[in-house]
């Protein structure tokens, strides 16, 4: 699926490691997300969401794969 989470987390200077403390998940799942080889779970999505004050959909675009 394809996303702005790369973007956003630049915008705001963070590393991969910064982002996936304030996520409580691996830098290497903020990785995997970022690249589109994993779609985050539902609860992760939302505090993605959260955590940019953004909707899911600003963020993710579920019509890609």
């Amino acid at each position: 699926m394809k996303n702005r989470l790369k973007v956003l987390r630049a915008e705001r200077n963070w590393s991969q490691a910064e982002l996936a403390e304030r996520l409580d998940v691996s830098r290497q799942t903020v990785n995997a997300v970022e690249t589109g080889k994993y779609d985050p779970s539902l609860p992760l999505a939302f505090k993605i969401a959260r955590i940019f004050a953004q909707s899911i959909e600003e963020i993710f675009d579920p019509e890609t794969s």
